[in-house]
């Protein structure tokens, strides 16, 4: 979760008075500031290869883009978003994400002008290798990521957020031409036991893959009198929920034996149980920075925590919290019931009268 003052945090559960401001960027440079919306979301989706998109509606029909530099063209211009509250003070803004304009497109007689735009993952997944790319000479895996990422954008800003800031030796390991950049990057972090995506200030970020168990709740959500949860409808799913994980590995670049690993959900109690009830639902994963069996193995049970996590998708009508990030742990209050869950998606309004949608993982129960 983004840092915010006590007195935001206070405003959100007491005030619907919200501001919005989109700033048009062209090479860099600020071309249009604080440009009109009529309507708009902003969607943060942990699963997704692009972490942030964006969708906006635009009255002024003046803008609809006609040259490769207008600002709302498609030529690499990005739009800045942040939402805020206003103070006597001044309005603090928490900024949602930096978006390359995808598609912009609108009736020209009568508009409004619609749009859609990306995070940062974006350009690098474009990016695809012209060559075969090795590691070879880079020794770790932060020097890996740094390398595929700048080699796109050399301004990047990366950071290693893990709480060890680990940064372990990578083995030699060769991708082919054509072959997605981004899923480089994203592998050489699964080495690192992490995931990466870019966050709301434009930073491509490696953390530490989240655990409801185990990370500090970051906001709560309530029913009743002083609350921000409106309403609520649950549904539970088993898509994407797993009860083995197969981490493996074979580096012909390295010499290296083909190595694997298998774990699964053997918790006698667990829904979920290999064996049990649930089925049998493995879930693979194979990449050529695995070169240890103790790797393999530290990899899977680390994705198994997350496969075995219950999907339940809440949608909440609430004043919307714009500093939630996916990955955040909160603490649901509704229907009787604590409970504790990871935080997969949730969309942003950009008006002010807007509603969030969340889609939560874990369903643990909070016994604090």
């Amino acid at each position: 979760m983004q840092t915010i003052t006590p007195a935001f945090r206070q405003a959100l559960t007491t005030s619907h008075r919200m501001a919005v401001r989109v700033d048009a960027y062209y090479a860099g440079a600020l071309v249009l500031p604080n440009l009109p919306v009529a309507d708009g979301a902003v969607t943060l989706d942990r699963g997704s290869k692009v972490r942030r998109s964006l969708s906006l509606t635009v009255p002024d029909l003046t803008l609809l883009p006609w040259d490769a530099t207008d600002p709302l063209a498609v030529y690499g211009q990005e739009l800045v978003v942040s939402r805020g509250i206003p103070f006597a003070s001044g309005t603090e803004w928490v900024p949602l994400g930096t978006f390359r304009i995808d598609e912009p497109s609108a009736d020209v007689r009568m508009g409004p002008i619609t749009l859609t735009g990306k995070s940062a993952e974006v350009k690098i997944q474009d990016d695809r290798f012209l060559a075969p790319t090795s590691t070879r000479g880079y020794p770790t895996c932060m020097d890996v990521i740094t390398y595929l990422i700048h080699q796109t954008d050399p301004t990047a800003t990366i950071v290693n957020a893990t709480s060890d800031h680990r940064n372990p030796a990578v083995p030699v390991a060769t991708w082919n031409a054509q072959s997605d950049r981004w899923d480089a990057v994203t592998q050489t972090a699964r080495a690192m036991n992490a995931e990466i995506y870019c966050d709301a200030t434009n930073r491509f970020v490696i953390t530490d893959s989240p655990n409801v168990l185990l990370s500090s709740v970051v906001w709560d959500i309530a029913e009743g009198e002083g609350g921000t949860l409106m309403s609520a409808a649950r549904t539970m799913s088993r898509a994407s929920v797993y009860n083995a994980v197969q981490v493996s590995g074979e580096n012909t670049s390295s010499n290296s034996t083909p190595v694997s690993a298998v774990v699964y959900d053997d918790e006698p109690t667990s829904p979920t149980r290999w064996g049990g009830p649930f089925g049998r639902v493995p879930k693979f994963y194979s990449s050529a920075l695995m070169t240890s069996s103790a790797g393999c193995e530290a990899v899977a049970e680390s994705m198994l925590f997350d496969a075995t996590a219950p999907n339940i998708q809440t949608s909440i009508a609430a004043s919307p919290n714009p500093a939630l990030e996916p990955g955040d742990v909160i603490r649901l209050r509704y229907a009787g019931r604590r409970n504790l869950f990871l935080v997969q998606s949730l969309t942003i309004p950009l008006t002010a009268t807007g509603t969030s949608s969340l889609t939560l993982r874990g369903g643990k129960e909070d016994a604090s």
